[in-house]
């Protein structure tokens, strides 16, 4: 588990790099909101990952793969791509050239989705069925303390050194925690593959997982609840820094509140959301996360009415938190128990991709539908946004679509 949780601070640290702290350093730099609400789009790679990840699952790279593995070896890869990428936008210039930002930083959305794409299908393989929910629990919560380094250590740091280019220079340094972590784990166990020929072999890693998933009962209703689940979320936590920001929050305030007080309250989150998977299986899980995420969008219409007020804040991001972290760990397990054994690569990478492709593309306007609507109205929005979500678990649940009732 500690190898897992080690893999998922490797994962999680690039990922708000990307348009999470990214969009301070852009407000820094005087871009506007709907500017920085177009960033959203440079998250893009996360969402179509499962094109790629056909690639990563089956193709070997030489001598490399024969001293790493197949997992390893692509886990170190796209490590030092990360560490490259993210070298390559702490250099660049938002104000003068965003545009060069903006391809840096879906440079770096590339290599951390390919990462992602390895990493879920190392740790899918490395555990039992039993196991994927505690493991996936050690992921979660690597990948929230490297958000908290991504984001409150960032702020703290570009606060300190009032340099935003030395700030990701830092967060490229730290990659180095997954680079030590591919070289000495160990790889996983894989179900053992016959001798097959190019389109055989092309036809089995390509098309084979898309198969086996269309195979099953209730599969595009499992698709469309994947991608709609998190969209009500994600669209409150896309605009939440420049909303902080415009009421007046300072970094360090924001990083003490809504980055360290926040992943507190995740990891809370996380651990009760596990428990109550345990205890009531994977799909009360998700109906419990599911509605607690929609009513805790609400808490930002009270903070927008509430304005500068760190008790205030605290409250906010406590709900927002605690409720996000219950509704992540039962769809984290849910989608790991989708997987297929022999596809795990590809199919985790489908599920995940599907679950940000809605989020990221409604996200690229948020900036605009927030500066039209306003703060109370847009966080309105937002949750009325997750009710699709509810719908299509309905429809999964009582037409037993998946097979996994808990």
């Amino acid at each position: 588990m500690v190898v897992l949780f080690l893999l998922g601070f490797s994962s999680g640290l690039p990922r708000l790099l990307v348009y999470g702290t990214l969009t301070f350093w852009l407000l820094d730099e005087g871009l506007s909101i709907a500017a920085v609400g177009l960033f959203a789009a440079t998250s893009t790679p996360y969402s179509v990952k499962f094109v790629w990840a056909p690639v990563l699952d089956r193709l070997r790279l030489g001598l490399l793969s024969a001293w790493l593995g197949q997992r390893r070896s692509w886990m170190l890869v796209t490590q030092l791509g990360l560490v490259g990428a993210i070298a390559a936008l702490a250099m660049s210039d938002p104000a003068a050239q965003p545009v060069h930002t903006a391809l840096l930083a879906i440079l770096v959305a590339f290599f951390s989705a390919s990462q992602d794409v390895v990493v879920d299908a190392y740790r899918v393989e490395l555990l039992e069925p039993q196991e994927q929910g505690a493991g996936a629990a050690s992921a979660v919560f690597g990948y929230r303390i490297a958000m908290l380094a991504a984001g409150a250590g960032a702020l703290y740091f570009a606060t300190w050194s009032g340099d935003w280019h030395q700030t990701y220079l830092l967060m490229a340094a730290l990659m180095a925690v997954g680079l030590m972590t591919t070289l000495l784990c160990a790889e996983p166990k894989r179900p053992p593959r016959a001798p097959s020929t190019l389109v055989q072999s092309f036809d089995d890693a390509v098309l084979g997982p898309f198969r086996n998933l269309t195979a099953r009962t209730g599969w595009l209703q499992v698709l469309v609840f994947v991608a709609l689940f998190k969209v009500g979320e994600a669209l409150a936590a896309a605009m939440l820094n420049p909303f902080l920001v415009e009421l007046s929050f300072s970094k360090v305030e924001i990083a003490n509140i809504a980055k360290t007080y926040g992943l507190v309250a995740s990891i809370v989150g996380f651990l009760v959301g596990g428990a109550i998977v345990r205890g009531v299986g994977v799909i009360w899980g998700l109906w419990l996360g599911g509605v607690l995420q929609m009513a805790s969008n609400l808490v930002f219409v009270y903070q927008a009415h509430a304005g500068y007020d760190l008790w205030a804040l605290t409250a906010t991001i406590g709900v927002e938190n605690l409720t996000g972290g219950i509704g992540t760990a039962a769809f984290v397990a849910y989608l790991s128990a989708l997987c297929d054994r022999h596809y795990t690569a590809t199919q985790y990478a489908l599920f995940t991709a599907l679950a940000g492709l809605a989020t990221t593309l409604l996200s690229g306007v948020s900036g605009v539908l927030a500066v039209s609507m306003g703060w109370p109205t847009y966080f309105v929005f937002t949750a009325v946004a997750a009710l699709p979500g509810l719908f299509m678990l309905h429809v999964i649940t009582s037409r037993q679509a998946t097979g996994l009732m808990g």
